[in-house]
């Protein structure tokens, strides 16, 4: 299954291809939105990607791996196409929720292609080259963006239109895979253990607690490092050039999550969450009392990192 393997990467890295990522706010912005309508739209694409995780699951299993990954391909392009041509907040909740059907479709459903057209033994290191593909796209548009496209939001968007339409015809090659019965019987039990976990963990105040700040972070950190920044650094006059760059150093930061269970190890569990939640805080008390360049890029390089 060498061939799907090769296909799947090349369709991470045009996937990581997102060319309007370092103005994807300010995009929207010029196209008819508030920063509170995106804001909206995103809690509304969250919630539907949770509720339609459980049917794409059950349509993986009736209708294949193949015909379910292709057809998330082809949906994300119309969704990009739709993103491209946007105008006013209808077409761009028509382009979260398409969003939120892929994301739910494909989640799962790309690493049950690679691992079961994985060798014995190798699936960890087709996963890491898979995320690695991923994120190589990211920095190849990335830096596109900041080299040559700076202020042309539209052609960000066609760009973006190109990678994904590529990607899609990709995913036409893939040929389909299927689980052996053990492993339908494993995801059987897994799926079983899912309620006993969740009640379980319900049950348990310290893990609620847990869950709930772990949430509340991760929302921060998405609302605050996709969409807030790039209002922070228009304010503090940076141009979209600029705005290219810290986002390369954003995405490279990000990459220092790899090393996290050492520190853990080194600074224990408690002290790692408190030095993680105390960055987050200090970010997010620079941001609000700054409107120079210099600490506003500490600040949210400081959030990407915790």
């Amino acid at each position: 299954m060498r061939r799907n393997r090769y296909l799947m990467y090349g369709i991470a890295l045009l996937h990581g291809m997102v060319f309007y990522g370092p103005i994807s706010a300010l995009y929207r912005q010029a196209h008819g939105l508030t920063i509170s309508q995106i804001t909206v739209m995103e809690g509304i694409s969250l919630a539907l990607c949770i509720f339609l995780e459980v049917p794409w699951g059950m349509a993986a299993d009736r209708i294949g791996y193949k015909k379910t990954f292709g057809s998330c391909c082809w949906i994300y392009l119309v969704s990009k196409i739709v993103f491209w041509q946007a105008q006013g907040i209808g077409w761009f909740l028509a382009e979260r929720i398409m969003l939120s059907v892929v994301t739910a479709g494909i989640s799962g459903v790309d690493a049950s292609i690679l691992y079961l057209s994985s060798r014995e033994g190798t699936s960890q290191k087709v996963f890491g080259i898979y995320t690695g593909m991923q994120m190589a796209g990211l920095l190849a548009a990335s830096c596109i963006f900041a080299v040559f496209v700076g202020d042309d939001y539209a052609l960000s968007g066609l760009l973006t239109v190109f990678s994904y339409g590529t990607a899609a015809l990709l995913s036409c090659g893939l040929v389909e895979v299927k689980p052996k019965a053990a492993k339908r019987e494993g995801q059987k039990a897994g799926k079983e253990s899912v309620g006993a976990g969740l009640k379980a963990a319900l049950g348990n105040k310290s893990i609620l607690f847990f869950l709930i700040a772990s949430a509340l972070l991760s929302e921060t950190h998405q609302t605050i490092t996709v969409f807030l920044n790039q209002l922070q650094y228009e304010k503090c006059g940076l141009d979209s050039s600029a705005m290219g760059y810290i986002y390369i150093a954003a995405v490279l930061m990000g990459t220092a999550g790899r090393y996290s269970p050492c520190l853990t190890r080194k600074a224990g569990l408690k002290g790692s969450l408190a030095l993680f939640c105390g960055s987050a805080m200090a970010s997010c008390l620079i941001l609000g009392r700054t409107e120079h360049a210099l600490p506003s890029v500490f600040g949210i390089l400081l959030l990407r990192m915790s």
